[in-house]
């Protein structure tokens, strides 16, 4: 089957987990004997075109803009206009699958002109972002992901919980949406020991402070604010032998100030961005990896730590429960509520069987639920079912 797959991220293009998504699934795909085909946007040297993996990337040129949203208008003009090319010169294609809103009206056009379904992967929705939506900015966005939804001739989510959100923030009928989990390859994520450790370690905390951490974006949805209202409790009862390390890119000085007025300015530690090298050390060195997210609709970032064998504590917002089970593969505690947070980092911490036992079980889940291989048979049987229901259909 011949697929053209359209993203706004792909690497070395990194903005948030579509990027890692896309390029870690198509791949098992073209294993499968799909012919891939992706657009995505043009970035610093990478080519403009070049097989990654068995994936034809096709790189397109976006002019200069005024704002995000100018940019995301000539990003689906340059899309358009190359993927018709594509579509005319390589086709014929069996399928489009777009990711997320910002390649929708591309994608939608494409659909169209010439009459190829659309299957469209929804990451996250803007009504679940922000629990609602409040000014002319969410409700553009929340119609471009309600216009993509309507549009495709099926729609994947990444957990059922997102499905339950699509249909409620999206009206999309529950029987046109498939779930198929995000997957990582954990071979990736081996524990480094090719450094000093100790010397690694005191980078961030002194011998006897056991570490927890947080690593991601500095976003509100993702509930830094609640991990530091966690802090205080969890250092008081580690009686003073622990400290928080964030580490991510963006603005912390809301943050910082929140560390400062509670009184614990000397045990958090803001890294800034870390590089891959670095995060795979200092995860070696790490006690317990916490995701108190107020919205996530998977949480890769889980997997992330079962397959760096760091024990995770998450809150119980969105896709989490579905991928950390409570006291099998984790700790999940209440959503924006410091007391059980500061409970659940406290059980790791104090616990440390307990916490290689999470570990061990987190790492066997991967192979179990999480294999991409696996997870790309089932993208394979959306696009087979969606192949034949158009071979019997007249546009």
């Amino acid at each position: 089957m011949k697929i053209l797959v359209l993203t706004w991220e792909f690497p070395p293009r990194i903005v948030g987990g579509i990027a890692r998504h896309v390029a870690e699934l198509y791949p098992e795909l073209v294993k499968l004997g799909h012919d891939i085909h992706l657009m995505t946007v043009e970035f610093g040297e990478a080519p403009l075109y070049e097989v990654v993996e068995g994936i034809h990337v096709h790189r397109v040129p976006v002019g200069p803009s005024e704002n995000f949203f100018h940019w995301v208008v000539n990003m689906n003009e340059s899309m358009g206009l190359h993927g018709g090319k594509l579509l005319l010169e390589e086709g014929p294609f069996d399928i489009i699958h777009a990711h997320d809103w910002l390649v929708g009206d591309a994608a939608i056009a494409l659909k169209h002109t010439f009459k190829v379904p659309l299957i469209a992967t929804l990451h996250a929705t803007e009504f679940g972002r922000y629990n609602g939506l409040y000014n002319d900015t969410h409700r553009y966005i929340a119609g471009k992901e309600r216009e993509l939804a309507f549009n495709a001739w099926r729609v994947i989510v990444c957990t059922s919980y997102m499905r339950q959100e699509v249909g409620r923030a999206l009206h999309t009928p529950w029987a046109k949406v498939d779930v198929i989990y995000n997957g990582i390859r954990a071979e990736k994520k081996k524990r480094q020991y090719d450094f000093d450790y100790w010397r690694f370690r005191q980078r961030y905390a002194e011998d006897g402070e056991k570490i927890f951490y947080y690593v991601g974006r500095m976003t509100y949805e993702k509930g830094l604010s609640v991990l530091l209202a966690a802090a205080p409790k969890v250092i008081q009862e580690m009686h003073g032998y622990a400290k928080l390390v964030i580490i991510g890119g963006g603005n912390t000085d809301a943050l910082r100030r929140q560390a400062w007025d509670l009184g614990i300015w000397d045990k958090v530690f803001f890294t800034g961005f870390m590089p891959e090298e670095d995060l795979n050390r200092f995860q070696t060195v790490a006690d317990c990896a916490v995701f108190p997210s107020l919205y996530e609709p998977f949480g890769i970032v889980a997997l992330e730590s079962f397959a760096a064998r760091v024990p995770v504590v998450v809150s119980d917002t969105g896709g989490f429960p579905e991928v950390v089970r409570h006291t099998k593969t984790g700790v999940v505690t209440w959503t924006n509520n410091a007391d059980s947070l500061a409970w659940g980092i406290l059980e790791v911490l104090k616990n440390p069987d307990y916490a290689q036992w999470l570990v061990d079980n987190a790492y066997e889940e991967l192979d179990r639920r999480f294999r991409w291989s696996d997870l790309a048979r089932q993208t394979e049987a959306v696009y087979e079912r969606v192949f034949q229901e158009r071979s019997q259909t007249a546009w």
